[in-house]
């Protein structure tokens, strides 16, 4: 078993950002380790999506093609990835925790034996045993665990979107290796009747965030007036989102998702340990509450002590001129 692939996930034609962004964290620990680094896609007709992954850092390309895999089949790509493994022998496999991704991967695990660590925020190699490390949020971001898998098995970890960075394109000379898995219609769980697409915001890609906390009472009419004077995305505490003030697809925190947007200004948000875990990577914070001792100032560059429903209005007011 040697070297670190990296399942690159293909949605509407093209790669997912987080299988970049866990691609680019791979290429360092394969350095780190001196083995190879190597991307793996799946489907049909992706000789595109081949040639643009080879602008990274990987050294070589798995490509599992087959005109079953045209449309994402849970045990259909289970299968497939299984013989490629089988074949291939990884030392470590990363998938991005999307829907997908944490569902191949467990798929994947259970048929080949591996030990799989979820929705990973942090990736290291451990010195002493050269294992792979994966650091999970836990108690609802209170802590993080440190994990490993055992020894002599397939290790596996999914990476929760937006905590790593996405690498530069730097490359063009990764070995293409064709791989067709043995499939039949039997293969195919399900099939693809109708597909309803709505849009969504990628939270972790946006440069400035206004975040509202409980502090809000679930009134985000100010805060959203602040964010479309200033360009920003709004965003929400876990239970904003819980009381159906605002979409899962902008929860920020250890159960949500993480910024890494250059300005994040926070309204109502006590700070508690995991929704802190997702701001852990913006560059500036800016808080507002009523408490002077509430925890998300520790976390601030910037704070405020007042009630945001007279501070954002007149912030607001004061940028409109």
């Amino acid at each position: 078993m040697r070297g670190i692939w990296t399942f690159v996930e293909v949605q509407d034609g093209a790669i997912e950002d987080v299988s970049l962004e866990v691609l680019g964290k791979a290429s360092e620990l394969a350095r780190e380790k001196g083995v190879e680094s190597s991307a793996v896609i799946a489907g049909w007709q992706l000789s595109n999506i081949v040639e643009e992954t080879a602008k990274y850092p990987v050294d070589k390309i798995y490509y599992v093609e087959h005109e079953l895999l045209r449309q994402y089949s849970p045990s259909a790509y289970a299968k497939a990835l299984h013989q490629l493994v089988e074949r291939h022998k990884p030392e470590i496999m990363l998938f991005g925790a999307t829907y997908n991704g944490a569902d191949i991967a467990a798929r994947l695990a259970v048929k080949t034996g591996a030990g799989l660590i979820a929705h990973v925020v942090g990736l290291e190699i451990e010195r002493e045993t050269g294992m792979l490390i994966g650091h999970v949020p836990g108690f609802g971001g209170s802590i993080v665990a440190v994990c490993r898998c055992r020894p002599n098995v397939l290790q596996m970890a999914t990476v929760r979107p937006g905590v790593l960075e996405k690498p530069q394109p730097a490359g063009g000379n990764a070995e293409i290796i064709k791989f067709s898995p043995e499939l039949n219609e039997q293969d195919v769980g399900l099939r693809l009747v109708e597909r309803s697409v709505s849009p969504t915001i990628d939270i972790t890609r946006a440069e400035r965030v206004v975040v509202a906390g409980m502090g809000t009472g679930g009134d985000l009419t100010p805060l959203k007036q602040l964010a479309e004077k200033i360009g920003a995305e709004l965003a929400v505490t876990r239970p904003l989102a819980d009381m159906g003030a605002a979409p899962r697809d902008v929860q920020i925190g250890s159960t949500g998702y993480s910024l890494r947007s250059k300005l994040a200004i926070i309204a109502g948000a006590s700070g508690a340990a995991h929704f802190v875990s997702g701001i852990r990577d913006v560059k500036t914070v800016i808080a507002i509450n009523t408490d002077p001792n509430a925890p998300i100032f520790e976390f601030a560059d910037y704070y405020v002590v007042g009630d945001l429903f007279k501070i954002i209005p007149r912030l607001t007011q004061a940028l409109a001129r």
